[in-house]
């Protein structure tokens, strides 16, 4: 096992997902980064007020700034790539912002025509506390937003919709540090991009930013074998998590369901009927995210609940 370092800088950043990006490292399997992110609009010093326009890494914004993309040496197309977050640790602030486009949901709640609001954050991390501009004080639980690996299809390919084919924008608050997020592998090398790092996230993301923040992240990379899921899904500290991502809430939903109801199968060795009668009191599902034109729906079987 070798230890890595990998630092935000214009040759090792992206705005994209692309099968074509070269990797700015390649790593053996099971060794470990620490990986530096900027934030998702890739600031590149802090905001003295909400809102405040300091430098970013891109002038033009594409997408989330992420650091990667990563290759794993032996990685290919059919394997399951493993990313383990051993530790994520927040920088010191953070923003976040609401109302900021006119979409059905401002327009619902009467705000599509603005004004946008901001919130600064002040972060401690040892304490585990984000303070607010306003004075509010809320816990930390940091995670990236955005976690994906290339997909083999040619051209770039914007950050902000999760898909199913390279996960990316899944926005999901439980892969905490102690996690493990496996990604189906469809490019040699894999070719993973991490950030949009987050240091607090209510399910759903309902404003469509989190408490946005740059992130030092150790990552432990490496090729999973014998899966029971075939599509993106997670090992967490609360439990097994399965993912749907799709415009239509319910096809989302009935994706999560789906990928969760066949790994109970394999846990178990029930049919799917009585599989799913025995999900039906242990089974939570949660809308992950609503923010990212496909909705985010995850499927959780907490560890304790079928003993």
């Amino acid at each position: 096992m070798t230890r890595h370092r990998l630092d935000p800088s214009p040759t090792t950043t992206t705005q994209v997902f692309s099968r074509d990006l070269p990797p700015v490292l390649t790593v053996e399997p099971g060794d470990v980064v620490l990986l530096r992110s900027l934030d998702a609009g890739g600031h590149l010093q802090r905001q003295r007020v909400p809102g405040e326009q300091v430098p970013t890494m891109f002038p033009d914004w594409k997408g989330h700034c992420l650091t990667g993309p990563i290759a794993v040496h032996g990685a290919m197309p059919g394997d399951m790539l493993a990313v383990r977050f051993v530790s994520l640790r927040p920088d010191d602030w953070g923003w976040t912002s609401a109302a900021m486009r006119d979409t059905p949901l401002t327009r619902r709640l009467g705000l599509h025509d603005g004004p946008p609001a901001r919130l600064l954050w002040q972060i401690d991390s040892g304490a585990g506390v984000a303070t607010s501009n306003h004075g509010h004080r809320v816990s930390t639980a940091p995670f990236h937003g955005v976690a994906g690996v290339a997909w083999d299809e040619p051209g770039e390919h914007s950050t902000v919709p999760p898909r199913t084919v390279g996960g990316g924008n899944i926005d999901c608050r439980e892969l905490v540090a102690g996690s493990v997020l496996y990604l189906p592998v469809t490019v040699p090398g894999a070719l993973l991009s991490v950030g949009d790092g987050h240091a607090a996230q209510g399910d759903g993301e309902v404003a469509g930013t989190a408490i946005e923040c740059a992130m030092t992240t150790e990552l432990e990379l490496d090729i999973a074998a014998e899966r029971p899921v075939c599509q993106v899904h997670a090992e967490t500290p609360a439990g097994r998590i399965t993912f749907g991502f799709s415009p239509d809430l319910n096809a989302a939903m009935g994706d999560a369901l789906e990928a969760m109801l066949a790994w109970m199968q394999s846990l178990y060795g029930l049919d799917r009927a009585t599989t799913l009668a025995l999900a039906s009191p242990v089974v939570n599902l949660r809308v992950t995210q609503v923010a990212n034109q496909s909705w985010g729906v995850h499927a959780l079987l907490p560890w304790d609940a079928i003993r």
